[in-house]
């Protein structure tokens, strides 16, 4: 089966005349030639397994291919509830590309153990693990291409510019945003999908060259590690306090109000399966709050509440409205939310001008390291394990105390190594200021 790289070209990438002239101009590589327009897989778009028969036979087609397999899932983001997968894809040598179904294959263990010794290949693999999680289906051994790409220092690491940049091929991205939850999916979105994964492992050998030749890929192994093996998140102690606009809505009473339209329509959405915005925008929830209707006609007539569905739910928004607005005082949210790490850090130089002194010579100490070695700095070190760690920092500065606060705080050995003695010798001279 052929591989592609850039400047490699092969008849099943080959545009035709009808094809060129319509597709998209693509956007012109940092350098070489312009990128070809991926156009279909090299085999043609796969039937979609929706049967245990079709599953068993692609688990044992991937069972006996080699090398990497190429993994990625679709989701419904926006129109369903939840992040569940409604298509997997995946690319092997040998196998080809299968594209399953997990509302009709929802158990995906056997395939998961057939690739068992296999490394997968992801591109951001953090947003796409927790729903193959779901399915059963978890690598043992991971590479992602996006955050490999973050790492060797691109400036671009989207899949579609990744694969322009390194491989120079034009890749569409014309449907991430569609409802993947529609049945039978469309023939021009099954391509897409198909699409993704093309070119996935190519993507992979280069990504590993660089890192490799950068002396980098002792550091993208330890981040792929730790992306794999990390826990699901907790959730979140008050999910409603990230309703879009909520920032505007002061008053305690008033915040118990959009905290009870919130928890009203995120149980619609649940039982509905619909995404919560689609239920209810979040402006009509922060205009409720805001107004303070007194009747439900009141509450039908804020924007957002119109329509059959809205005004039918109106009556049941309308009751917990109104024991929100009953709560008692002790009851009430605050405001701001109560935290148990540091507050944000433009309030330091009031409440703890030594605390902003330590972060006022952390920062710029890993902004540096990041800049020599072209790394994010976001990547190099989290930015609220800087924050804790000026905050309430070890009571011995030393390097090895430094680097046990970083490791506590979920560093790898590679952030520890370059950054704790950088950190260690800030935070003594901010000391040292001081006193």
């Amino acid at each position: 089966m052929a591989r592609y790289g850039k400047g490699v070209t092969d008849s099943a990438l080959e545009p035709t005349a009808a094809h060129e002239a319509a597709a998209p101009a693509a956007s012109p590589a940092p350098s070489g030639p312009e990128p070809k327009p991926l156009l279909s897989p090299r085999e043609g778009v796969p039937e979609v397994i929706a049967t245990a028969e079709g599953l068993a036979a692609a688990v044992a087609r991937f069972a006996a291919g080699d090398g990497a397999v190429a993994v990625d899932a679709e989701r419904a983001s926006g129109f369903r509830y939840g992040q569940r997968a409604y298509l997997v894809q995946l690319r092997r040598e040998g196998a080809g590309t299968a594209l399953i179904d997990p509302t009709a294959c929802p158990d995906l263990s056997e395939l998961a153990a057939a690739l068992a010794d296999t490394e997968w290949v992801l591109h951001a693999a953090s947003q796409d693990l927790p729903c193959l999680r779901e399915l059963n289906f978890t690598p043992q051994r991971l590479f992602d291409t996006e955050l490999g790409g973050r790492l060797a220092g691109y400036p671009r690491v989207g899949l579609g510019p990744m694969i322009e940049d390194l491989l120079g091929y034009h890749l569409e991205k014309g449907h991430s945003a569609d409802d993947w939850s529609t049945r039978p999916l469309p023939e021009s979105w099954l391509k897409y999908a198909a699409l993704d994964v093309e070119l996935l492992v190519d993507l992979r050998d280069a990504v590993h060259d660089e890192l490799e030749s950068q002396g980098k890929l002792d550091w993208a192994m330890q981040e792929f590690e730790a992306v794999r093996t990390a826990p699901p998140p907790e959730p979140r102690a008050e999910p409603w306090r990230r309703t879009s606009g909520v920032h505007r809505v002061r008053k305690a009473r008033n915040l118990a109000v959009v905290r009870a339209l919130w928890e009203r329509r995120n149980e619609l959405a649940r039982r509905r399966d619909m995404a919560p915005g689609r239920v209810l925008p979040d402006t009509a929830i922060v205009e409720a709050a805001a107004r303070l209707p007194k009747t439900v006609h009141e509450l039908r007539a804020v924007p957002g509440f119109s329509g059959r569905t809205r005004s039918a739910d109106a009556v049941g928004y309308f009751a917990v409205l109104e024991t929100a607005l009953a709560l008692p005082d002790r009851d009430l949210p605050h405001h701001p939310p109560r935290t148990d790490g540091p507050p944000p850090a433009k309030s330091w130089e009031r409440s703890d001008p030594e605390a902003a002194a330590r972060l006022a010579v952390a920062r710029p100490a890993v902004t540096a390291i990041a800049d020599e070695h072209r790394v994010p700095t976001e990547n190099l070190l989290l930015p609220d394990l800087v924050r804790r760690l000026c905050w309430t920092p070890p009571t011995d500065l030393d390097d090895d105390t430094v680097a046990e606060f970083l490791r506590t705080g979920g560093a790898r050995p590679w952030q520890i190594e370059l950054t704790a003695h950088v950190l260690g010798a800030a935070l003594r001279r901010a000391e040292a200021h001081a006193v």
